[in-house]
This record gives structure tokens, sequence and C-alpha cells, in this order.
């Protein structure tokens, strides 16, 4: 009496389980399905016992037991936690999450599959949304980079179409220096002078920035300087001129030949000294400094006026920021992150502190022979 009620407790627990029984022969046809999986898929009871297993999965789902689950279970028993659409009777396609193990038979029984269905349709819409958010993600990623190519070597393009006209203004200004002009007409040629050297140096800022970003960083065309003072001194002559009206001081120590690229160094100097001109205290000199040690090249530039906030020391050399006027609208904010990026490239560094007596902008780099 005990074992049959035990009996029939235990066909209770099949039939009305919250979840989907389906047990299957070695010959691929269902031995038994519970009510519940029989009623999710449209059919009266009885009726999925004795039909072939793949006949209740979609195309899809065929073909995933088929080839992958199936030789699974034949290697390690077991599958679990495998998302698949069933058929229903209608055609209509129902996801599950199926988990399934083999019972290897006897000498006197076959192997059965014993298989449970779970329903997982909010999990397959969740899965599916996750899916459609990733790839709108990616490809507004994409779209971003597409735009941020095309406009980088958009850039890139225009400060290369810029010079021409630029040499042409700046040999003409040279020309008019050699005509007898009067003192009004040779400070006009002075000043139309100074703006050609600030817009060469906005060109060469952007069109580094644009290699930069591009992915290319910024090329060095490297060669032993057996001194790098004259080349510093001619960049120092040319800021003077432009600003004849604030001192700049210098120090040179160079003693040892520098492997650089000299026209970077020079570009480094003059973005520093620039950015020293245009922000410092105009009644307090720039001082630049430039030595040798045994194995470093040292360069440093430095001005007296208010120090820099902290919070735009971190960020002073991202490009695009200026970090102690807020009124000065001269440049593109690119002079520094192109002269860190200058020494990054020749494997220096360039660090820059700010106290109330003075902001002081260091480069070094390691002599290479």
């Amino acid at each position: 009496m005990v074992g049959k009620a035990i009996a029939l407790d235990y066909k209770n627990l099949f039939d009305l389980a919250p979840c989907g029984y389906v047990v299957v022969g070695d010959d691929g046809r269902v031995l038994v399905a519970n009510d519940w999986i029989t009623s999710l898929l449209g059919y009266a009871a009885g009726e999925l016992d004795g039909k072939r297993l793949r006949e209740i999965f979609t195309m899809a789902g065929r073909i995933l037991y088929e080839t992958n689950l199936a030789p699974l279970l034949q290697i390690q028993n077991t599958v679990s936690e495998v998302t698949l659409d069933l058929k229903r009777r209608d055609g209509m396609a129902v996801p599950v999450i199926m988990a399934a193990s083999l019972v290897p038979g006897s000498s006197k029984a076959a192997d059965v599959v014993r298989i449970v269905f779970v329903q997982a349709g909010e999990r397959r819409q969740y899965e599916r949304e996750l899916l459609d958010a990733r790839k709108t993600a990616e490809q507004g990623l994409r779209e971003q980079q597409a735009d941020g190519e095309l406009r980088e070597q958009f850039i890139a393009v225009l400060g290369h179409d810029l010079r021409n006209p630029l040499a042409s203004i700046s040999a003409a200004t040279r020309l008019l220096a050699k005509e007898a002009v009067s003192d009004r007409g040779r400070q006009v040629i002075g000043l139309m002078q100074g703006s050609v050297l600030r817009m060469s140096g906005l060109i060469d800022n952007v069109m580094d920035f644009a290699r930069a970003r591009l992915g290319g960083g910024i090329g060095l065309d490297l060669t032993i300087e057996d001194t790098l003072e004259p080349l510093i001194d001619q960049v120092v002559q040319e800021l003077r001129a432009s600003r004849p009206d604030q001192e700049v001081a210098t120090t040179y120590a160079i003693t040892r030949s520098v492997q650089c690229d000299p026209s970077k160094i020079g570009q480094l100097v003059s973005n520093l000294l620039g950015n020293a001109l245009t922000h410092g205290d105009r009644q307090q000199p720039v001082r630049l400094v430039a030595e040798t040690t045994d194995h470093m090249l040292r360069l440093s530039v430095s001005n007296g006026g208010d120090p820099i906030p902290d919070a735009a020391l971190a960020r002073l050399f991202d490009p695009f920021v200026r970090g102690q006027s807020q009124g000065y609208r001269e440049g593109l904010g690119l002079g520094l992150f192109i002269a860190h990026e200058i020494a990054r490239a020749h494997s220096g560094t360039l660090t820059v502190s700010s106290t109330p007596l003075e902001t002081c902008f260091t480069f070094e780099m390691p002599l290479r022979h």
C-alpha cells in the first residue's frame, strides 16, 4: 500500500511538474513526455509519446541537438543550460532552456536520454536585447571612429595646404625687409613676420596632432647633432623678434652631441617658449636653460606669474587645454600636447611645476649614440 502511494506520487510529480520532462529512447523517439511540455507544444496528453525528438525542435534547434548536443551526451553524459527553440504544433517557436543526461543501458535495456525543459521567453528576450544593444553600441563606435578619422584627415590636408600661401607671405616679407621702407613700414613687416611665425607653429602643431591621433604618432628623423645651441638659439631669436617687449634670458651648456630630430626639438622649444611668453608675467623675463649631463639632455623654460591651478596641471598636456590664462584665445591649445608628444617620441619626459615664484617646464631625454 505504501509502495503504491509512492508510485502515484512520482507519477504526479512527473506530470504536474512546473517544467517539461521528456524521456527519449535510443532510436530517438519520445518514450514519455509529461503534461507540462505536451501542453506547452499544443498537443493532447500522450500525443508526444512515440514521436521523433527531432520533430519537436525548430530547424535551428534540430541542427544544434544533432550536431552538438547528442555527441556531447555520448562523450560526457550530460549537457546543461542550453538555450534553443522548440516547435509548437502550430509551427510557432518556443524558447526554452534545456538540460539532459544520458542513462546508459544494461545488457537488457537500451540507453535512454532524460531531458528537462524550462521556458525561457524572458531570458531569451533579455539576451536578444543585450545583443541588439551591443550591436548598436559597436555600430556607433565604428561610426565615431570613421568620423574621427575623416576629421583628422581633413585637418592634416588643411594644414598641409595652408603651408604654401604662408610660405609666399613669408618670402614676401623677407623681400620687403630688404627694401628701403619707413620705420612704420619696418614695424609692420616685423609684425607680419611674427604672425607668419606664429601661424607656422600652429600649422605644425595641427599636423602633428593629426598624425598622432591617426595612429602613427609623431615621426622622427633622427640625426646626431654635435651641438643644439645654434638651433635652439635660432628659435629664441625668432620669438624675441616677434615679442620685442619681452625679455628672454638664455643659458646654454650643451657640451655633448645629441641624437634627436632637430626640427622637432626646435618645435618643442618654440612651443614652450611661446607658451611662457604668452602666459607669463610680462614684467619678468622668461628663462631658458639647455644643458647636457653625462647621460641626459635637459631643457627647461620658466616664467613668472600666477601659478597654474592644480586642477589644470593634471590635464595640461591634453589637447585643446589652456591652463594659465582663461582669456587667451590665440592658439588651439595644442602646443603643450605636441611638446609632450615630441618628448615621448624621443623616449624623454616633459614635466611641469608651478609655484607662486615660477612656472617651469622641463624636458629631459637620454643621450643615445
